[in-house]
Formats: C-alpha cells, sequence, structure tokens
C-alpha cells in the first residue's frame, strides 16, 4: 500500500467534513506518494523526539493526532524548529498524516474511546461540531470516586477535581482543551464533564454551576485513541505495522 493509498483510506474514514473550520489537519507531509508503506508511527505529537524515533526506527510515515504544522510556513530552513523537522522528514522519506479535531469527533474517535473506558452507555454527542460525548454510568458515583476511576483508567499521575456535591451519573467528556465546551456540558444535563485542561477559574466556579468537572490531563484524555489509530490503519492492511 501506497502513502497516497493509505491517507485516502484514512481520510474516508475520518472525514475532513469533521474538523473544525480553524482546524489544519490532513497530508501534513509527503516526499513521495508513491512509496510503498509498511511501518507507521503513531503519536499525539509530532515532536523533534517522535521524528528521530521514526528515523531510526525505518517507519515509512507518522499519524499524528495534533497537526505537524497549524500555522503557516513562511520559510523553510533549519532556523525554525518547525521547518527543520519537515527538512528530517523529507530527507528520509517519511510522511506526515495529522487528524486533530475530525479525530475528536469521529465515530471510534478520541472521544468515543473515553466512553468506551468508562463504559458509558446512552452515549450522544454534544458541543460544537459534536465533537464532546455525553453518556451514563450504570451505577452513579460520587465526585471523588469518579475522580479516582479516571485517573485509574487514563493511568494519569493526577487528577483536579472541583466538586459540586451529587452523584455523578451523566457523564460529558471531551479530551484535550474542553474549557470551552462546559456550558455546553451543562445543557446537555451533564451532572459531571471530564477534560484535559479545564481553567483555574472554571473550576473553582463549578460547585456554584451545579456541575463537578474533572481535569484529568491534555495528554492522559486523548493518548488512547492511539490504539484505535492502529486498528484504523490494520484493517487497512492487516500487515501493516504500527
Amino acid at each position: 500500500m501506497t502513502v497516497k493509498q493509505l491517507y485516502d483510506i484514512l481520510d474516508s474514514r475520518i472525514p475532513r467534513s469533521l474538523s473544525c473550520e480553524w482546524d489544519n489537519d490532513g497530508l501534513m507531509c509527503c516526499p513521495n506518494g508513491e512509496k510503498e508503506v509498511k511501518k507507521v508511527l503513531i503519536a499525539l505529537d509530532v515532536t523533534a523526539q517522535v521524528v528521530e524515533y521514526a528515523i531510526s526506527g525505518g517507519y515509512d510515515a507518522i499519524v499524528s493526532h495534533h497537526p505537524f504544522i497549524f500555522k503557516g510556513i513562511k520559510s523553510i530552513n533549519e532556523e525554525s524548529y518547525i521547518s527543520e523537522k519537515a527538512i528530517r522528514l523529507i530527507q528520509n522519506g517519511i510522511s506526515v498524516f495529522s487528524f486533530h479535531t475530525r479525530l475528536d469527533a469521529v465515530s471510534g474517535g478520541v472521544n468515543d474511546r473515553l466512553c468506551e473506558l468508562l463504559e458509558l452507555t446512552s452515549v450522544q454527542s454534544f458541543g460544537e461540531g459534536d465533537i464532546g460525548r455525553i453518556g451514563e454510568l450504570d451505577t452513579p458515583l460520587d465526585g471523588e470516586a469518579l475522580a479516582a476511576k479516571i485517573k485509574s483508567l487514563l493511568h494519569a499521575d493526577g487528577v483536579f477535581l472541583a466538586d459540586a456535591g451529587k452523584p455523578c451519573k451523566r457523564i460529558a467528556v471531551l479530551g484535550g482543551s474542553g474549557g470551552d465546551c462546559i456550558t455546553d456540558a451543562i445543557s446537555a444535563g451533564a451532572d459531571a464533564y471530564i477534560s484535559g485542561t479545564l481553567s483555574y477559574h472554571a473550576m473553582t466556579d463549578a460547585p456554584d454551576m451545579g456541575i463537578t468537572l474533572i481535569e484529568a490531563g491534555h495528554f492522559y484524555t486523548e493518548y488512547p485513541v492511539c490504539a484505535n489509530l492502529c486498528k484504523m490503519i490494520k484493517e487497512a492492511d492487516s500487515n501493516m505495522i504500527c
């Protein structure tokens, strides 16, 4: 399977129509669209360390959640850390696909994976572009028990809890930066809202708003989707190494 063929399959599975208008994602770097792909490295971010790991490991492509290039590049030289990475990738024939907000919104993406881990039922979408998810626990938990549960499930170093002091049954989730969707979660009837990053003021105001907030870390709320990305790639080609 070529780079272009693999990207087209993933682009169909995770369609651009789900991306937020402000987003920049897709085929970020493609030195050779006809190159055969045998090994794919999956990462949340295309850091310099990830680039060097891909080079040393003989990977043909990197599939990331966060965009490799988000803002426009005005020049390609070693003075820019982004263009320096691009140069290293092109020199070594490594392509990059990034699926950002569309991977949040797509069925089986970031937020569906969080629902799977929490074993939520009656799951529905909410928020801008239907990115977030809201569902129900079989057995309600208090704020501390829910925070402990999500910390354990995500293997997080720690979580922040703003406890509204009521049973939590209807749970809203949004991986990454979810501060802008708190009111959407409340409107959807959430007893608790779990996200990666929430503001200090949101956490202090949560009890007054009547919702329990849990900040579980940007990385920890998004990394579980990597397993789903690997599954999608292997569905495209069972011989693919990822």
